[in-house]
């Protein structure tokens, strides 16, 4: 039996954090495919920017400065947590050791959080505002004199074609405070004396935001070579409000796990006639259980 001391919490403190760690370092990151990261230091950040993309011209006379335009887009950090407890009675029988893996876990949950938060917004960005007012995906953006659709509508299980080769990509992940692990071990802690439990738990502030529309697209109609083609092709033809082609070009296909294997055909090496895929490799494809 163990004695609990100051020293030994310390130790297991050690040894979770390690877990901990490990078990972050597992967690798949594909949020990092479709989001730009933006460190915080307040408790919002506001992205004026996003009304203009910066683009070179001939050097004529004197230079043309491009002022960003102050849309007022706002994203507001949140404060996100996961707790476990550890009974008193585990450390006292040197039981530790199986909670291991749940440690892994938390770490793992905690790594993996921001996938959530960026697909989930991904998913929803037909009632989401962005930076011009509209939602992010709709069919009348305001572009110059008239309006722009990134969304084709119908009854299907939805798809995404985005342009994630910019430095800039189509979402924005806003990290304020990274997950870390903190503990309420000390012997005089009211819920250690209640409930004979000590506490493991994480917190982190973040959240997610949307970016330039003009890098997205979402489909509601069949996933078909046809359809691909189109709604590639529209993404391709955007110009900006002067007039000026955007240079879209779709380079990821985001769908959900139903989709998996009509996206895949999509890209494939060869079509269903083993004959060759104009499309192959055209964009790569990542599959989400967020959307």
């Amino acid at each position: 039996m163990a004695v609990i001391t100051n020293a030994l919490l310390a130790a297991l403190g050690v040894t979770y954090r390690t877990d901990f760690k490990a078990g972050a370092a597992m967690a798949p990151e594909h949020w990092r495919q479709v989001a730009t990261e933006i460190p915080s230091s307040a408790a919002s950040n506001t992205y004026g920017w996003l009304g203009e993309m910066p683009g070179m011209r001939e050097w004529i006379g004197d230079r043309v400065i491009k002022d960003l335009e102050s849309h007022g887009y706002t994203i507001t950090n949140k404060s996100y947590e996961a707790t476990v407890g550890i009974k008193r009675t585990d450390i006292e029988d040197d039981a530790v050791g199986v909670y291991k893996p749940v440690m892994q876990e938390l770490g793992r949950a905690a790594g993996m959080y921001p996938d959530e938060l960026v697909f989930a917004l991904l998913g929803n960005g037909e009632t989401g505002l962005c930076y011009d007012g509209q939602y992010f995906f709709d069919a009348d953006h305001p572009v110059a004199a008239g309006t722009v659709s990134n969304i084709t509508a119908g009854a299907e299980t939805p798809w995404y074609l985005l342009d994630c080769s910019r430095a800039i990509k189509p979402l924005i992940f806003q990290n304020r405070k990274n997950p870390k692990l903190i503990s309420m071990t000390k012997e005089n802690d009211e819920h250690v004396f209640t409930s004979n439990e000590f506490r493991y738990g994480v917190d982190s502030r973040c959240n997610a935001g949307f970016g330039f529309w003009q890098m997205a697209h979402k489909a509601k109609i069949a996933l078909n070579e046809a359809n691909f083609n189109t709604v590639y092709a529209s993404m391709q033809s955007l110009k900006s409000d002067k007039d000026r082609p955007m240079g879209i070009n779709p380079s990821l296909m985001v769908v959900p796990p139903s989709l998996r294997s009509a996206a895949m055909k999509i890209v494939a090496e060869t079509n269903e006639n083993a004959g060759a895929n104009p499309n192959a490799k055209i964009v790569d494809v990542l599959v989400s259980p967020w959307l």
